[in-house]
């Protein structure tokens, strides 16, 4: 079962206002869409005003609308750990929200018709299939949640190849709302709710990622297994999936959840070699050096998806701002520990040279000039000025 939808939780406040923006978000498309219809269609210029006038008043609500969204898109701090030590957030997905379906007139139809049988015969299962679709809409945030998504994807696989030769489908609409705009979208195509669950899916896993306590081992790999999970959900989707009609599961979208999700992952992998790492020599730090350039390469490229001009327009400004920072934040750190692997660590014997050249030189895409690296890591006072050089 899904969770109780009047259970005051924090996570669950916010869904209750996604769900109420959205509606919001349908009822002004629907006044606009009406108004340029009788803008279009009139020609007595007072009536052609006055729907003017209407119009600017919906545009000017939709907007609001869409900024409350963006706000509770922001709301990242919700989704994470309670532990203090953890600072850096994680960005989690808000579910896509969807309306209640009767399904039990249109599947006794289709059972008629495909089978020849009585669909009474099916009323039982059918009413558990709409149970379970009921029930999947508010999933709790934990394996369980999980399964009562997955559950529900395999009953529409499941009925997708019983039922639906190419080109049918079942004769009702399936609405969804956009997780990042709130906007409504509906289709007949039974892909379109299979989509949709498996977004919801990943989503899910972004938020059992977030919750997760990295201050420990078993929650920085908990949280990377999640947010693998979830890109894997959502490179499924982009591959699988086309013409969806909604923003947040065009191909670009997904590609930006791809790649934020991937780089998350990289992020807690810095947090596990941070945490397993127990000693401070020149190899180990390096090592955390080499691993916060990889954290910021990844979320530097997040930061160049997101601000593309087909996708920064409806990706939260808060993400993008975040992303930014942790890139520049783990290059700060990069510099920072390779510093500490120069200046922290003795001078290198002769036996030892080859091995520390090599480690250094993997770590620099060129470099540094001036004196050579078999001098520099020999001789204390060239490390310090070579921990102050800007790394590559």
């Amino acid at each position: 079962q899904g969770c109780d939808p009047f259970a005051q939780t924090q996570r669950s406040k916010l869904q209750h206002r996604r769900a109420r923006i959205n509606q919001q978000i349908n009822k002004e498309m629907r006044m606009r869409a009406g108004a340029e219809n009788l803008f279009k269609a009139t020609s007595n210029h007072k009536v052609k005003e006055t729907v003017a006038l209407e119009l600017s008043y919906v545009n000017s609500n939709l907007q609001l609308l869409k900024e409350e969204l963006e706000e509770l898109n922001s709301c990242v701090d919700v989704y994470q750990n309670d532990s203090e030590s953890i600072s850096v957030p994680m960005i989690p997905l808000g579910l896509k929200e969807t309306k209640e379906m009767d399904l039990m007139a249109p599947l006794k139809d289709l059972i008629c018709e495909h089978y020849g049988e009585d669909g009474i015969s099916f009323e039982k299962e059918i009413k558990e299939l709409m149970e379970l679709r009921q029930a999947m809409r508010t999933p709790s945030r934990n394996e369980a949640g999980l399964e009562l998504l997955m559950e529900y994807y395999n009953q529409l696989y499941f009925l997708d190849n019983r039922f639906f030769p190419p080109n049918k489908n079942l004769g009702v609409f399936f609405h969804w709302y956009d997780s990042l705009t709130g906007v409504p979208s509906h289709q007949r195509a039974l892909a379109f709710e299979k989509g949709s669950v498996l977004f919801n899916i990943g989503a899910l896993h972004t938020q059992i990622g977030a919750r997760q306590d990295r201050t420990t081992l078993q929650g920085v790999d908990r949280a990377i297994d999640a947010f693998q999970k979830a890109a894997g959900a959502f490179n499924y989707l982009k591959e699988n999936f086309s013409n969806a009609p909604s923003l947040d599961m065009s191909t670009a979208s997904l590609n930006m959840l791809v790649r934020l999700m991937i780089a998350q992952v990289q992020e807690c992998v810095f947090e596990k070699v941070t945490l397993t790492s127990a000693q401070n020599d020149f190899f180990t730090q390096l090592q955390i050096a080499q691993e916060a350039a990889r954290v910021e390469e990844v979320y530097s490229l997040v930061h160049q998806t997101m601000t593309q001009a087909h996708v920064k327009d409806y990706v939260p400004f808060s993400w993008a701002t975040m992303v930014h920072v942790k890139s520049e934040h783990f290059k700060a750190l990069s510099h920072y520990y390779a510093a500490l692997a120069l200046c922290d660590s003795p001078s290198v014997s002769d036996a030892d040279l080859p091995e520390h050249e090599k480690a250094f030189v993997q770590f620099h895409v060129t470099v540094p000039e001036g004196p050579s690296l078999h001098l520099v890591l020999q001789d204390q006072e060239e490390r310090r000025k070579l921990g102050n050089y800007p790394s590559a």
